[in-house]
């Protein structure tokens, strides 16, 4: 399992949230990041969490096709992002 989704799991965060966070991150990164916060996943891990996906951005990736999403929408919104 990808790590990202493993500590989702591991915070009891149900697969309907997560496939709806990483919609979310398909459509409007900024929204998917408050999204996060509302969780209520502890501040250590989610640091852990930033952590692994700065050291490795591919996890995003993976973790979106593992959910059967589209990672092209997460590419064209993180575009839109770019000044």
């Amino acid at each position: 399992m990808n790590p990202i989704l493993a500590i989702f799991k591991e915070h009891n965060i149900s697969d309907v949230q997560i496939n709806e966070l990483f919609q979310t991150l398909t459509e409007n990164p900024f929204a998917a990041m408050a999204t996060i916060g509302q969780l209520g996943i502890p501040a250590e891990k989610l640091q852990q969490l930033m952590s692994m996906v700065m050291q490795n951005p591919a996890l995003i990736k993976e973790a979106v096709e593992e959910l059967g999403l589209d990672f092209s929408k997460v590419e064209a919104a993180k575009a839109q992002l770019q000044p």
